[in-house]
């Protein structure tokens, strides 16, 4: 399958899908379309189940029960009832809804294979659900359901239900309406379900894939943007900036990432007074692990978000139901629906992200310690001690941190048998996805508050030297932008806002687009 996205539009052909197309359906409501070739390939695979469903050799799923019910042999004319009952009883997700996006990526993925022509369903399912799609209708998933294990049942079995005229879901505005009135108002007819279709809309790993995909797309941002907060950093806490050199780097331990963030640093640290000024007569010998480390820690990130990739491509690039129709015609049971692979990276990245936000809070902390700040006032208050200035800014940080070491605890080495031992042992990937999210949120505040912690620190050493020790160019743009929604250093305030305004700056973009102006493209 091909998704290519031109103007808000994903083609749905026979030959891969990227990423970006992913992203553009979920969070952008990219329009799908499906090529006339796809098309013509589901419906020539079609002819292999219209067979096996009209046969009485016992064929999963087909003409047998599911699960640890697979021996029960289905008579002919109760085949599709099979199909709609395991959609009914699947569906039972309980708990709050998932985010839209998540079940849009879940659909877009769902539907990628279902075009593949290797599910064996009817032109008309891979139609309607891309029509679902088009017409913003987004079903209810619920929290919990999926084991990562014979596909992210729950959850997607609550997306077939919609297809089939049933179940829960929010239209275009958001709003949970009947679903009968929504696909009418679409102008969508529900499916009745045919021999297989019902097990190939369950059996894959498309939740677990999208927020991974949605995941490695936020971090790549978001490690840029940790590159610039520390370099910011490095600039409040009169820090140098050879460290970053590169030949410090791809030459003495050439790990790519950390080349990439070291470099980042080093250009937006590029032309600042405040680095300039300390760099004869300064008596320290070296700076702490949390300034001089970052680009090991923050690259160590980048080259693990690069393997999550690799992981995900290769994903992307599967057809993952069970049975699977292969291109000789054979129907063949199999084990591709277990997401042990995109579990692993999962739970890899929820480390990843722990340890950059951790690195994040110990800069930050320093900032605020008159006795390793360098001279800088207590908690950066305007008037210490009458003021808390950023105190408990630093305290919000910290339970953010803690959260993440939390989430960091893998969810993949855990298994608890279902199916009356049938399934006895599954992947736990929804559970390593649902919490990797929360993850990447986190470290999106905690940067978000060394930004803020950051900006203060280089006012107020610009302020104390009668306008001397001003940033770099990179930093002043960064500020300048951040001064735009968010006041400098001052007076005690109701600070919540502030920080909430720094989180939508670096989770729009923002904060990066601003340094890049000056540095031009960061890795």
């Amino acid at each position: 399958m091909t998704a290519t996205v031109l103007s808000q539009e994903v083609l749905l052909s026979s030959s891969g899908v990227t990423p970006e197309d992913v992203i553009a359906v979920a969070r952008h409501n990219a329009k799908v379309t499906i090529s006339e070739e796809a098309l013509a390939g589901v419906e020539r695979v079609r002819a292999h189940i219209d067979t096996l469903a009209h046969s009485e050799t016992p064929a999963y799923g087909i003409s047998t029960g599911f699960g640890a019910l697979a021996n029960r042999h289905i008579p002919t004319d109760m085949r599709t009832q099979l199909q709609k009952s395991l959609i009914r009883s699947h569906s039972a997700g309980m708990g709050p809804a998932v985010e839209r996006e998540v079940v849009r990526a879940l659909m877009f993925l769902r539907a990628k294979t279902l075009a593949s022509g290797r599910t064996g369903v009817r032109p008309v399912v891979v139609q309607t659900m891309v029509d679902v799609l088009n017409a913003g209708i987004t079903p209810v998933v619920r929290e919990f359901g999926s084991l990562g294990c014979s596909g992210d049942l729950a959850p997607l079995s609550h997306c077939a239900l919609v297809l089939m005229g049933e179940g829960e879901a929010a239209g275009p505005d958001g709003v949970v309406r009947p679903v009968p009135e929504l696909l009418a108002e679409a102008g969508i007819t529900p499916v009745e379900l045919a021999e297989k279709e019902g097990l190939a809309l369950v059996n894959g790993t498309d939740g677990m894939l999208g927020m991974l995909l949605m995941a490695i797309a936020d971090l790549r941002m978001l490690l840029t943007t940790a590159d610039i907060t520390a370099a910011m950093s490095v600039e409040g806490l009169l820090g140098t900036d050879q460290v970053f050199l590169p030949e410090l780097h791809m030459e003495l331990r050439p790990h790519p990432g950390q080349a990439a963030s070291a470099d980042n640093m080093l250009r937006v640290l590029a032309n600042s007074p405040i680095v300039a000024s300390h760099r004869v007569g300064d008596t320290r010998v070296q700076d702490a692990y949390s300034l001089r480390c970052a680009p090991q820690v923050a690259g160590a990130a980048r080259d693990t978000v690069d393997h999550a990739l690799m992981v995900a491509s290769r994903e992307l690039a599967a057809a993952i139901d069970n049975p699977v129709v292969l291109p000789d015609g054979r129907v063949s049971s199999n084990g591709n629906f277990h997401g042990a692979p995109v579990a692993y990276v999962l739970d890899f990245l929820a480390i990843v992200s722990a340890d950059v936000a951790s690195i994040a809070e110990r800069r930050t902390d320093r900032m605020l310690d008159p006795a390793r700040s360098h001279g800088l006032p207590a908690f950066l208050a305007g008037d210490p001690g009458v003021d808390s200035g950023l105190m408990i800014a630093q305290y919000t940080q910290a339970g953010l941190v803690s959260d993440s070491k939390r989430l960091a605890v893998p969810a993949s080495v855990d298994s608890i048998p279902s199916s009356a031992m049938q399934e006895d042992h599954v992947s736990m990937g929804w559970h390593a996805a649902r919490k990797l999210r929360k993850s990447v949120e986190n470290l999106r505040r905690v940067l978000a508050i060394e930004l803020v912690t950051a900006a203060r620190a280089i006012d107020m050493r610009t302020d104390m030297s009668s306008g001397e020790l001003v940033p770099g160019p990179a930093g002043a743009a960064v500020i300048e932008v951040l001064r735009e929604t968010v006041q400098g250093p001052g007076t005690d305030r109701f600070l919540s806002p502030e920080l909430e305004e720094a989180d939508r700056l670096v989770g729009s973009g923002a904060i990066r687009a601003a340094a890049e102006k000056a540095t031009g493209p960061l890795n």
